[in-house]
């Protein structure tokens, strides 16, 4: 539980800065504003962000991938972590090897 939230402060983060690397304000608000970002709440839809499996999940890959499926949050799980299991519509899943490439995407 608290590698989940860890994992979803720094995804919050990740929004934050790549938002204001696109030249738009920080504000209150973390989530990018940029054209084509979801909306806050966004419900996940995991077919647009496959092209992303076999690329590193570096946190500008995971927010990239996370904008791509519309979701309002995504989260890197690694082989053996423990991890909640409740399924959240608005949430993409990157599942990663040992050197952290994602294997899979889903949402959930």
């Amino acid at each position: 539980m608290r590698h989940t939230l860890w994992m979803v402060a720094c995804s919050t983060v990740a929004a934050g800065l790549m938002a204001g690397c696109a030249g738009h304000g920080a504000g209150a608000n973390p989530t990018p504003t940029a054209p084509g970002a979801p909306p806050v709440g966004g419900q996940c839809n995991a077919a647009p962000a496959q092209s992303f499996v076999g690329k590193d999940s570096t946190a500008s890959v995971v927010e990239a991938a996370r904008v791509q499926s519309g979701a309002h949050m995504a989260r890197v799980l690694r082989p053996g972590q423990l991890i909640t299991k409740e399924y959240n519509e608005q949430r993409l899943n990157l599942l990663v090897d040992d050197s952290g490439r994602i294997t899979a995407v889903r949402c959930g």
